[in-house]
Order: C-alpha cells, then sequence, then structure tokens
C-alpha cells in the first residue's frame, strides 16, 4: 500500500482548496523614490520603476490603491547633499512633503518611511564618518543622534511607520526612546533587521542616487556568509524595541527567514530588492520563461519562508495577476 498524493492535484479546483500557501494583495509593499525637485523621470535599470515629483507620486498611490496595494515604503532624494545630510532634517524633507500630501489624498494609505542618510549624505554612507578615504569610519553614536532626528520629522509629518535600515548598533533603542519622548509612543518601528552588505542592491543605488563615492557598506551591512550573526541581529532588534522584523536581500536568503520566523513570534518583512527586480525584467524583456507564473512562484517561496509581508517593486504587478486569479 502506498499514498496517491495525486488524488488531490487532479483539477484546479482540489489544488486550490488544499493549497497551503497563498498569496494576497495585502500581504505587498511598494517602494517609491519620490524627488524633492524635478520631473519624475525612469529608472535605467529598473524597468517600470520611476523616480517621481509629487503629482506622480500621488497618481501612482492611487493606481495601488485601485489593486489592493494598502501600504508603500517612501524613500526621498534631496536637492542638496552634504557631509551630514542635513536635508534630511528639514521641514520640507521630501519624504515629510510627500506623506503630507499622500494622507490628503489618501488617507488610509499606510506610509512607510526608509530612515537612513545615504540619500542625503554627498558621500553615500549611511550616516557621519570620522574620515574619509579608503580607512574611512562611520561614526555610530553621532550618527544614531541624528537618525532620531530624522524620524521626529518624519513622523510629526504623518508616517504611520519607522523603518530605520542603516544597521548601526542600538538604531531600534535610540529611535525608540526618541519617538517615545515626543509623543509617538504608538509609531511602529519595521527594522531593517538583517539586512546583508550585498550585490543585489546595485539598481537601486542608481534608483536612489546613493552609491559610496568611496569604499563600501561592509563594515555596517553584514557579511553573506554569517548564518548565526544574522540571527542574532535580528532577535538584538526585537530585544531593543523593534515591532517589525526584516530580512534583506530575499532570494539568496531564504533559509535566514526561516531562521529568523523559528525563533520569533513578531511580524517578519522580506525585501525583495532592486537586482532581483531587474533579473526578472530581463528575462521577461528575452522571452527567457513565463514571466507571470515566475512572479508568483518566487512570492509564494517568500511566503512560504516564513515572510509576513514582501516589500517589492513587482508588487503592483503582482495584485494585478491576483486580481485576474491567476
Amino acid at each position: 500500500m502506498f499514498k496517491r498524493f495525486r488524488r488531490l492535484r487532479t483539477t484546479p479546483t482540489l489544488r486550490h482548496l488544499v493549497r497551503q500557501t497563498r498569496l494576497s494583495c495585502a500581504d505587498f509593499i511598494a517602494p517609491l523614490f519620490v524627488l524633492q525637485e524635478g520631473k519624475s523621470a525612469p529608472i535605467a535599470s529598473m524597468p517600470g520603476v520611476f523616480q517621481m515629483d509629487l503629482q506622480d507620486l500621488l497618481k501612482e498611490c492611487a493606481l495601488l490603491q485601485e489593486v489592493g496595494i494598502q501600504a508603500v515604503l517612501l524613500f526621498g532624494l534631496p536637492a542638496h547633499k552634504d557631509a551630514t545630510g542635513s536635508s534630511a532634517l528639514r521641514e520640507d524633507h521630501p519624504v515629510a512633503t510627500a506623506t503630507k500630501a499622500i494622507k490628503e489624498n489618501f488617507p488610509d494609505l499606510c506610509v512607510i518611511a526608509d530612515l537612513c542618510f545615504c540619500e542625503y549624505t554627498d558621500h553615500g554612507h549611511c550616516g557621519i564618518l570620522k574620515n574619509k578615504g579608503k580607512t574611512f569610519e562611520l561614526d555610530n553614536d553621532a550618527t544614531l543622534e541624528i537618525l532620531a532626528k530624522q524620524a521626529v520629522i518624519l513622523v510629526q509629518s504623518g508616517v504611520d511607520v519607522i523603518a530605520p535600515s542603516a544597521m548601526l548598533d542600538g538604531m531600534v533603542s535610540t529611535l525608540r526612546q526618541a519617538l517615545d519622548q515626543n509623543g509617538f509612543s504608538q509609531t511602529p518601528i519595521m527594522s531593517y533587521s538583517t539586512k546583508f552588505a550585498s550585490s543585489y542592491y546595485g539598481p537601486f543605488r542608481e534608483a536612489a542616487n546613493s552609491a559610496p563615492s568611496f569604499g563600501d557598506r561592509k563594515s555596517y551591512q553584514m557579511d553573506f556568509s554569517n548564518r548565526y550573526e544574522a540571527i542574532l541581529e535580528s532577535l538584538e532588534d526585537e530585544a531593543q524595541g523593534a515591532d517589525i522584523l526584516m530580512v534583506k536581500p530575499a532570494l539568496a536568503y531564504l533559509d535566514i527567514v526561516r531562521d529568523i520566523k523559528e525563533r520569533t513570534l513578531l511580524p517578519l518583512a522580506l525585501y525583495n530588492v532592486s537586482g532581483e527586480y531587474s533579473m526578472f525584467k530581463l528575462a521577461q524583456a528575452h522571452n527567457l520563461m513565463d514571466y507571470n507564473h515566475l512572479l508568483l512562484e518566487t512570492m509564494t517561496a517568500f511566503k512560504r519562508s516564513g515572510a509576513d509581508m514582501i516589500i517589492s517593486y513587482h508588487a503592483k504587478e503582482v495584485a494585478q495577476l491576483l486580481q485576474k486569479g491567476f
């Protein structure tokens, strides 16, 4: 006697009834790039993704809501950059300005603000530097002070969730204290709690104009070889008060997602990053495979691995597929 597993695969209806992992539009968060000045422009390495002016950003938010996407992750592209990222500490912060406009037009849309300094510094690193060149050092504690100031400015503008991405020690506890002391104890923190120093970020650095002008980010982002350290990073952020944890990137790190999911009860986000997006778009352009089914297979794998929410540049097109019954 043997088990006939194929009995439950014989019809589409049966397969759907016994499906163990299901995608929903509510699983997705759409990352958007907002300009402080200038007109919208396509990002050459990311077909279908744009640096957007405020008018086009609002149009995109309307389209996202139409297909069932209820959350966006905003990245600001400032008109001015300097060594300390001072544009991020102004009231006309591009994400703050965009958030006010979004909340006026789409009050139910959840606005998550990426919190970092790489887009705002002229050197492209994620905070204050003690020195430049090959031997540069990022000043962890000095950067924490200005991250906290930026977080308060963003939440005052109406941001619903703060998402710190710098991978600095003590980042979450510093932000939690600053938010609480300024009357924002109800604002959640979605921490980029396990973020690897990855080559998959290449197209993003064009999108956000944030490539380092020297050196790399390996002294603060994680070594992709280290499994146990990856787990510890997220558990430490949970201990410091994070409300949502995250693994970034996605495709090469689903083992880490599962490792963390088995050790926490917090919601877990997964960031399907720019390099992954661009590879899929290249495959689509060359008709290398069934693109729509490739998308759904991959997103299902993300959720099956343990992700509760998926940040993806594919969010809108996946939602459209789900609405069509794929």
